[in-house]
């Protein structure tokens, strides 16, 4: 499990492959990780956007932004947690994502929440030691 905390606000992430979305022969390598954000802090925070920084194993990386997450702003109070499973396909059988959240406060100030970087490994990784 990967953990980042800005501003009280918590963000965990659990990668996993996905065999059964993946088929290497053709290039395709599926993950999908589990993000759990908890409010630790004391005032209540809105979801409103993402920023995703996605780098496959040839070291290309994709940039993805968007509102909120699986169609969702959730809304948390202090000590409320918001989860959600997402997916994200690759070419390379590794890789790596990282990224923020845009939180707003109920006054209407923004900051952003970090998302750790985290792996995207599957079975199929090659590993040269040296």
């Amino acid at each position: 499990m990967y953990k980042a905390e800005t501003r009280g606000i918590s963000v965990s992430v659990q990668p996993r492959f996905v065999e059964e979305e993946s088929s290497p022969d053709s290039g395709r390598y599926f993950f999908a990780y589990t993000v759990e954000i908890t409010n630790n802090g004391s005032e209540q925070v809105q979801l409103r956007s993402r920023h995703w920084r996605i780098v496959d194993g040839r070291g290309e990386m994709q940039e993805v932004r968007g509102a909120g997450v699986v169609g969702k702003q959730p809304v948390l109070g202090p000590g409320e947690s918001f989860s959600y499973t997402s997916g994200c396909p690759l070419t390379t059988p590794d890789g790596t994502m990282e990224g923020t959240y845009t939180m707003a406060t109920s006054d209407g100030r923004s900051f952003e929440a970090a998302i750790p970087a985290f792996s995207l490994d599957s079975p199929h990784v090659r590993r040269v030691m040296h």
